[in-house]
């Protein structure tokens, strides 16, 4: 039985809601992305999951066609539901992307995203120096100097700070970047929360001004160098925070 869904809990729901669904899906995906069903074993028969989880097979239908969307599984008649192999599913969903966020030790997450950043964020950069339009300048300046103005509010850091270098994938006009920044919004949040605990932030100002400038000067070697440099440091930061915590 998936141990995260709570039958009592969806009794009280009404069968066809968008919440009962959402929830559905929502715990099917953290059942597989967590190891409860490993790729290639297939998952409780539909009617079995309706009858231990008091939902209806309309709403469990939906949910199963939800995480075939998403590529975790496949539904074939006869065979049932099975899992997909790990490279099939689609790991750019958000959905999926947030379940294996919470199924993933820090550690792990954060060696995975910094891997992520320094093969893509570097090329970015330099991209977007070449291809930025004018709204995508005024766009990074505005979220550099929301960064400056944060102050020590960490919150309002944060926000602008992960605002900053979503507009740089934006900024390169290439719609294969654009999902990886739309990621940061809720992606990369647990990293930035613990770099923003340091006492680094007249630091991080700094090189998150060379690359804006960069950026904006069309300057794509020297937007490269600034981004390398400021991913540098900021995996030392939150090494040397998570230490001391």
């Amino acid at each position: 039985m998936i141990r995260t869904l709570n039958s009592k809990a969806f009794g009280t729901l009404g069968s066809r809601t968008l919440r009962m669904r959402h929830r559905l899906i929502d715990d099917l995906g953290l059942a597989i992305l967590g190891g409860e069903f490993q790729p290639g074993q297939s998952l409780p028969s539909e009617v079995r999951l309706c009858e231990e989880l008091g939902v209806s097979r309309t709403a469990m239908r939906e949910a199963i066609r939800g995480i075939v969307a998403k590529g975790l599984v496949e539904s074939r008649p006869k065979t049932g539901t099975r899992v997909r192999a790990r490279e099939d599913w689609n790991h750019l969903d958000p959905d999926v992307l947030r379940w294996q966020l919470e199924v993933t030790d820090a550690d792990a997450y954060l060696h995975k995203m910094f891997q992520l950043r320094n093969a893509t964020e570097p090329a970015a950069a330099a991209i977007a120096a070449c291809a930025a339009d004018d709204g995508d300048r005024v766009k990074i300046r505005e979220a550099f100097e929301r960064m400056v103005a944060a102050g020590p509010d960490n919150a309002l850091w944060v926000e602008a700070d992960l605002t900053f270098h979503k507009e740089i994938y934006l900024a390169t006009h290439n719609e294969f970047f654009w999902p990886i920044g739309q990621l940061f919004s809720f992606a990369s949040r647990e990293m930035f929360e613990i770099a923003a605990l340091g006492s680094h932030r007249p630091r991080a100002i700094v090189e998150h001004r060379d690359l804006a400038t960069a950026i904006v000067e069309g300057k794509p070697d020297l937007a490269e160098t600034a981004a390398r440099i400021l991913l540098r440091n900021a995996a030392t930061d939150i090494e040397r925070i998570r230490t001391v915590r």
